[in-house]
This record gives structure tokens, C-alpha cells and sequence, in this order.
């Protein structure tokens, strides 16, 4: 078992990665990050150094991570318990007694909506531990009752009834006693998260950056279009790391790439099977490429743009007319247009709105923002997709996609439904998440190869899997809280983040 850089490295010697690395060279532990140095504790790296297969160097993510029972048993007893996690939309549960299930691994909570707001229980009857609640429901008559022996509880965890009450002991039914145990429960942007650990930071203070972009596009407005559920057979990292960055569009989507301009090809503006592509001969060659992946994006990704969009994108294209020949003023032209219009329509449907010109100018966001551990959210104009990925065993985890919109708010809705999952295959799927599904079970296979010890990892584009990677090493460490928390703040970001100094 390979054991973390900190041991590995000698007196007078450094890190083989130039810009971020350890030196000891001052009989100290110095971390090198960005042209900045700062000392820190060798204890620190003692606890790494007991974590299997550490990080080791930021840029190389070995293999094993992915598969080993050892290290997912780590994950599911320092990380799973101490982490935000989001347990439901709160659309799923709009009514008082409305209430729904959220599993990871063994662990089972119950998320209720009382009239003094959202609460949550471990899913356990007081009496000898069965679970309460499968799946959703309402118990705001009936309550929570234990399908072995009857007991029952209302919505606020206060135990109602218990059959044949006159055969136990006193002592054991004492109503502070048979509560229900509650779970830390917090709402932000629609959603409720739950988080096992009663002394974890508040849900806000781990998200950093991430809240401002989205609640200035009123994330906590927005409906469920559809819900899909798959099991895909990989890791529940290998599956989130494949949004993370938008290196693998030339290869993994083709259909986006032919119709990206060579303006936005970031990586590089042609591959080994395609002609070389030259800059748009026109600021209208630009835009209409454009419009074209618009239309796209749509039909493989659902709610990233909705269906009302790529209409206005096309209806603005032909009111335009003839575009200015510079690409960036006929960008900038159709854009703010096109945003313009997109706010009007919202405006006018009675759909929630906001300043889509002014967000976008002051408020940068990017295509795929991740929230640690396990959760990202897509914005583009005013929808966005959402995927949530949750670890069932080693090799394999359940991939949740939502189509989320802003509909008008005077319409009647129903609660949306878990879906039940069905194979990665599923050819009803998008296109777009079909294509990344068809990816991941061969990635897991080729980790397994002999000779592959390691992924190797873009410090520029590809960083957020390291950094997410590396914090999941602080709580296998089981680091300072104060640290891990401060940690998780700066992970939360948006795909293509560089390499960046987590704190450890």
C-alpha cells in the first residue's frame, strides 16, 4: 500500500510536482502552492500518511481509490457522516405531513414538513430498530408507524401510540426516550440537506462561493421537468469526476463539439479525425453556430436550457438580421438579446425572473457548479440540470438526473416521485448523459489493468479532481473540522478549476 508523500520524501528534497509540493529542506514541513509557502504540522501528514492510497502528488489519483473495499469503508465511516448532503427537493414534500426518505449506504433518514418547518428523523422505530418509512409519503393523520409492531409517531417525532402499552416496564417508555432521534437538517436553494454529524459547521459556511452565483438565479424557484434514476457499475467518484471537466466534449460528445465555434473550443480547435477549423469567417457564422448548440444542448440535457429558450434563440437570431462582422460584438449583441428576451417572456408568463443581462455580466458562473461531496447543479440561462451520485458498493452507485425549470407560479404542480432506477443503458436517457454513461463502465475496467497505478491529472483544467479528492483525504484523516470546513468552501466551484491549496 503506497503511503502519502509526506513520509516519501527526504531531507533536502522536494515535490516532483513544480507548483504545488512538500520540502523539508528547513527541517519543517513547507507547502508549496501557487508561489506561496506556509509551514504545517508534520502530526498533520502523519494522519494522511495512515489513509490508503493518500494523494500523494495533486496531479496523480491512484487507481485503488476506486475500487478498494478498505478505502470505501474509510468513505462510509469518516466521510458519509460528517459531510452536507442533499436529501430532497422541497417540492417533493409541499404539503405539512408530507414527508420522504433519503438513504446513503446503511444509513436512513426521514425528511418531514411540519408546521414549524423542515425536520428530519433517523429512520429507526424506538422500539427494536425497524424502519419506519420506505420511499414518500404523508403522516400528518396517520403518522410514522412501524410495520412489526405498530407503534406510532406523529410529525414531530412524539411517540403516539404503543400496543399493549401495560406489558413494558414504565422506565422504557418514557416520552423524552421514545422520541424520534432528529438529524441535522438545513434548507438552502430549494433543497433540504442532512448531515449525520450534530457538530459539523452550518450548511452555508461549507459552500462558499458557489451560494452567490446560484441564488442570483433563483435556484430555490426552480420545478422538476423530469426526474431520471440510473445504477451505473463504477465508483460514485469515477461517475461524478466525468463533470468536473469539459475535456472529454471533442471525444465523449462530438455532436457539441461540431458545433462549438473554434472560438469556444478551449482545449484545442481540432482532433486527430477532424480538418483543422478555423476562426468564424463572421461575427454571423459565430452566432449561428451557436444558435445550433443552443439547440443541442437542449435535446441532449433537458432542463440546462429549456424548450422556450432555444425558441427565442432562434426567433432573436432572424430579428437580428445582418450580425457585425467582429465576433465579439455580434456575441455580445446576441447574447444580451437573447437574455433580454429570455427575462421578458419569464416576465410575462408569470414565471419567476430576474435581471439575466445584469447577472450575467456581474455574476460569472460556470456550465457545471459542484457542491462537495456529491452534487452539482448546471446553469446556463434561466434552468439548470442537476445530478446528485451516491455510492451503493465499491464498483458500483446511483446517478440521479433532474430537469429543474421556472414555471409559472400560479400553476399547479405535483409533487415530483423518486424514479426507480433502471440500467446505465437506458437508451430513454438523453443523449448527452448516455454518452458519459457509455464511458464509465470501460474507465472502471481500465482501472483495474495491471501497469495502471494512477490517474494523471491537467493541473489547469482537471484540478477539481484533485481537489475534491484530496479533501476527501482530510476526513478520512479525520483533520481538524475547523480546516475541513474552510476546505470544502474553497472545493465547492464550478468544472475546469485549476490545482488549488485546499489547506492541507
Amino acid at each position: 500500500m503506497p503511503r502519502c508523500f509526506a513520509r516519501q520524501i527526504a531531507p533536502g528534497a522536494t515535490s516532483r510536482c513544480a507548483d504545488f509540493g512538500l520540502d523539508r529542506s528547513l527541517g519543517a514541513w513547507i507547502l508549496r502552492s501557487n508561489d506561496r509557502e506556509r509551514p504545517v504540522a508534520e502530526s498533520d501528514f502523519r494522519a494522511l500518511d495512515r489513509v490508503p492510497f493518500c494523494v500523494t502528488e495533486p496531479t496523480r489519483i491512484p487507481a485503488q481509490r476506486y475500487y478498494d473495499p478498505e478505502f470505501f469503508a474509510l468513505e462510509n465511516e469518516r466521510l458519509w457522516p460528517h459531510v452536507w448532503q442533499m436529501a430532497c427537493r422541497l417540492e417533493e414534500i409541499p404539503e405539512v405531513g408530507d414527508w420522504v426518505e433519503y438513504t446513503v449506504l446503511q444509513r436512513s433518514v426521514v425528511i418531514v414538513r411540519t408546521g414549524e418547518g423542515i425536520k428530519a428523523y433517523h429512520n429507526a422505530c424506538r422500539h427494536r430498530g425497524v424502519k419506519l418509512a420506505n420511499g414518500s409519503g404523508n403522516c400528518a393523520h396517520r403518522g410514522l408507524t412501524c410495520p412489526f409492531h405498530g407503534w406510532r409517531w406523529n410529525m414531530d417525532g412524539e411517540n403516539t401510540f404503543v400496543f399493549g402499552r401495560d406489558i413494558f416496564r414504565e422506565a422504557d417508555l418514557d416520552p423524552e426516550d421514545l422520541r424520534l432521534v432528529s438529524c441535522r437538517v438545513e434548507t438552502w436553494g430549494g433543497c433540504a440537506f442532512i448531515n449525520f454529524d450534530d457538530d459539523a459547521a452550518p450548511l452555508v459556511e461549507t459552500l462558499g462561493e458557489v451560494t452567490a452565483r446560484l441564488d442570483s438565479r433563483l435556484k430555490g424557484e426552480l420545478k422538476v421537468d423530469w426526474w431520471h434514476s440510473a445504477v451505473l457499475p463504477v465508483n460514485w467518484k469515477l461517475a461524478m469526476e466525468a463533470f468536473m471537466e469539459g475535456y472529454h466534449v471533442m471525444a465523449t460528445h462530438p455532436q457539441l463539439h461540431a458545433v462549438s465555434p473554434a472560438e469556444n473550443r478551449m482545449y484545442g480547435v481540432d482532433g486527430p479525425d477532424m480538418p483543422p477549423m478555423s476562426p468564424s469567417a463572421s461575427g454571423q457564422a459565430y452566432v449561428e453556430m451557436m444558435v445550433k448548440h443552443i439547440a443541442n444542448l437542449h435535446e441532449g440535457m433537458g432542463g440546462m436550457i429549456t424548450p422556450w429558450e432555444v425558441s427565442l434563440a432562434e426567433e432573436v437570431y432572424a430579428d437580428l438580421g445582418e450580425l457585425p462582422q467582429e465576433v465579439p460584438a455580434a456575441a455580445a449583441l446576441f447574447y444580451t438579446t437573447l437574455r433580454s428576451r429570455i427575462q421578458a417572456y419569464a416576465k410575462e408568463t408569470g414565471r419567476p425572473h430576474f435581471d439575466l443581462v445584469e447577472t450575467a455580466a456581474k455574476v460569472p458562473f460556470k456550465a457545471v457548479e459542484y457542491i462537495f461531496p456529491n452534487y452539482f447543479l448546471l446553469p446556463m440561462f434561466s434552468g439548470m440540470s442537476s445530478y446528485r451520485v451516491r455510492p451503493l458498493t465499491e464498483e458500483t452507485c446511483l446517478f440521479e438526473i433532474w430537469s429543474l425549470s421556472h414555471y409559472p407560479q400560479d400553476e399547479e404542480r405535483s409533487a415530483p416521485v423518486a424514479p426507480k432506477p433502471t440500467t446505465h443503458d437506458d437508451p430513454t436517457y438523453p443523449e448527452i448523459p448516455r454518452q458519459d454513461y457509455a464511458n464509465l463502465p470501460q474507465q472502471q475496467l481500465g482501472l483495474h489493468a495491471q501497469g495502471f497505478e494512477f490517474m494523471r491529472l491537467s493541473p489547469k483544467i482537471e484540478g477539481m479532481i484533485s481537489n475534491y479528492q484530496r479533501l476527501i483525504d482530510g476526513f478520512l484523516a479525520r483533520r481538524d473540522p475547523e480546516d475541513l470546513t474552510k476546505a470544502t468552501a474553497l472545493t465547492c466551484s464550478g468544472f475546469d478549476a485549476p490545482l488549488i491549496d485546499i489547506g492541507f
